[in-house]
């Protein structure tokens, strides 16, 4: 777990301490300040599975696999990220299936990979139909219908793939381990 959170940004002594996120302070920014703006990370791992919660409407994995090398997915290292792409949309799923490589699809759309993770999607809702499937007018009906409800099939999707659960109360209540992890 700890090997992935440095690789994020994590900082050593700050992994080290285990703060719970209600107790970590982001440090205000101050004008002219050169430092990276970081983000608070909560963490934890479920089965053979670490997650990390940000709170910056955005994956650091997501923006930063294909820039920092540290961040690329390892051969035999499985990762799913779900973000929201809160200031640069749209919403995606990035699938490192554990051989090297990176799959990614918009909400709304599995990976093209015929894979476990695409069949949880399709189970839950979370694949809706295309305008080629279905025409123009279908496709946009559909998306107004059950386009709110979009994350929480794509994360429930992902749970049921992953075996994950996250006590949502704990994650509310911050009382989840976090670090600081710098914008990228």
């Amino acid at each position: 777990m700890d090997e992935f959170l440095i690789a994020l940004g994590a900082d050593l002594d700050e992994l080290a301490d285990r703060t719970l996120c209600k107790d970590l302070v982001v440090p205000a920014r101050r004008r002219g300040d050169q430092s990276p703006h970081v983000n608070r990370a909560m963490y934890g791992t479920w089965g053979e599975w670490v997650y990390v919660l940000e709170d910056w409407g955005m994956a650091t994995s997501a923006t930063g696999y294909r820039k920092v090398e540290s961040m690329r997915p390892a051969p035999d290292e499985e990762i799913v990220c779900v973000t929201l792409n809160a200031w640069s949309p749209p919403q995606r799923i990035i699938h490192a299936p554990g051989d090297g490589s990176a799959r990614q699809a918009e909400f709304g759309e599995d990976t093209g990979e015929d894979s476990a993770l695409d069949a949880a999607l399709h189970a839950v809702g979370a694949v809706f139909p295309s305008i080629g499937e279905v025409g123009e007018a279908a496709a946009v009906a559909h998306f107004e219908e059950h386009g709110p409800q979009l994350p929480e099939a794509v994360f429930t999707a992902v749970g049921d793939y992953s075996g994950l659960s996250i006590d949502r109360a704990a994650v509310e209540a911050g009382d989840l381990s976090a670090v600081l992890i710098p914008m990228v």
